[in-house]
């Protein structure tokens, strides 16, 4: 099968041949990896570990001139370094100033969807046919957490909810707009959109229910809505701990729950498959905190074992990194996690167990 026919039948939970794969890392992640397998791009990395690569699509920025620095809201960001990488962080939130809706509105101006050039899209996706295409996106309280810093944007849930309110009505329907849009230059061909919202820490929600209810649902549907009416999937990406929320989510329509963060509190595997199997499609699972970073080859290909024959079995599992993969990981495990799914799912003893055949 090829990587799109492989996510697509377990997307729509029929049978495939294998356990389709997914890869993320970070840049300096990356790098070590293809040094440690001989090859220079991507592409050669994912043909030798048997990873079923997507394609990622997006506008092109066509917008005012940006001032050096910033980003198209205004945000700037500082490289910090923390020994073997770099991560961007917030270094200027352009709302923190600001005490009302009114101040906003009489000093800041929001980004518009005519700043995005989707005419090259098909072009993006040219001679890639076989392959899952993601397109379209949302986050927006990640967002206004950086145009208002991340502590005052918790505050304002409670302190300034009109101002949440507000600004999260006009962040969605941006990306509503340029996700629809995307739509519209390759029609068809976007597998799945990605709606995400971190909600959980390790050991509880981040929000209370009230406020996911009250902030988060009713705007995600809407943005569910139209990825369904494009025929494609909803994939969900929430860290942490949230499995008090995930029949809320459900009903608003995730068919993809990525991470699985299983260390987390209350967010056991066999659980999950056991209450919410055959309503999601699981994706990813493999444990960074320690495993992918600390483990042993022989614990890597366990937990791979372990995911398959507890989130695989009858089918509905993508395997993949719990997160990005970070430069402390050893290429040994990174090789061994996609090695062992590779070799254990299609392994005649787990034919049956996974869906597979």
């Amino acid at each position: 099968m090829t990587p799109k026919q492989r996510w697509l039948a377990v997307l729509n939970r029929q049978p495939t041949d294998r356990v389709p794969t997914d890869y993320w890392a970070t840049a300096e992640a990356d790098q070590k990896l293809k040094e440690y397998l001989g090859c220079e791009t991507l592409d050669e990395l994912c043909e030798m570990l048997h990873i079923d690569q997507l394609v990622k699509v997006g506008g092109r920025y066509v917008g005012p001139k940006l001032p050096e620095g910033e980003d198209e809201f205004g945000c700037r960001f500082s490289n910090i370094d923390y020994g073997t990488g770099e991560y961007e962080e917030i270094a200027y939130s352009p709302l923190a100033q600001f005490d009302s809706v009114e101040d906003i509105k009489r000093h800041y101006r929001w980004p518009e969807p005519d700043w995005w050039d989707y005419s090259g899209l098909p072009e993006q996706v040219a001679g890639k046919a076989n392959l899952p295409i993601e397109g379209g996106n949302s986050e927006p309280f990640l967002r206004y957490c950086q145009l208002r810093g991340l502590e005052q944007g918790f505050m304002d849930l409670l302190l300034n909810p009109e101002m949440v309110h507000y600004c999260l009505d006009i962040l969605f329907e941006l990306a509503y707009q340029n996700t629809r849009r995307i739509y519209e230059a390759i029609p068809g061909q976007v597998m799945y959109s990605y709606i995400a919202e971190d909600l959980g820490s390790q050991e509880d929600l981040l929000f209370s229910r009230h406020q996911i209810l009250e902030f988060f649902i009713p705007r995600m549907k809407r943005m569910m809505n139209l990825v369904h009416e494009h025929g494609a999937y909803v994939f969900h990406h929430s860290d942490g701990a949230i499995r008090k929320t995930l029949p809320d989510m459900i009903e608003a329509g995730i068919d993809v729950l990525n991470p699985i963060q299983w260390r987390a509190k209350g967010m056991d595997r066999p659980g999950l498959k056991r209450d919410f199997g055959d309503q999601i499609i699981f994706h990813g699972a493999m444990d960074n905190q320690y495993t992918l970073a600390f483990g042993t080859v022989d614990e890597v290909r366990q937990e791979v074992i372990d995911n398959l024959r507890i989130l695989g079995a009858g089918g509905g599992y993508i395997l993949a990194p719990c997160h990005n993969i970070q430069a402390v990981s050893p290429p040994e495990n990174i090789v061994a996690m996609y090695e062992t799914a590779y070799e254990y799912s299609r392994g005649s003893a787990q034919s049956s167990l996974l869906g597979v055949v």
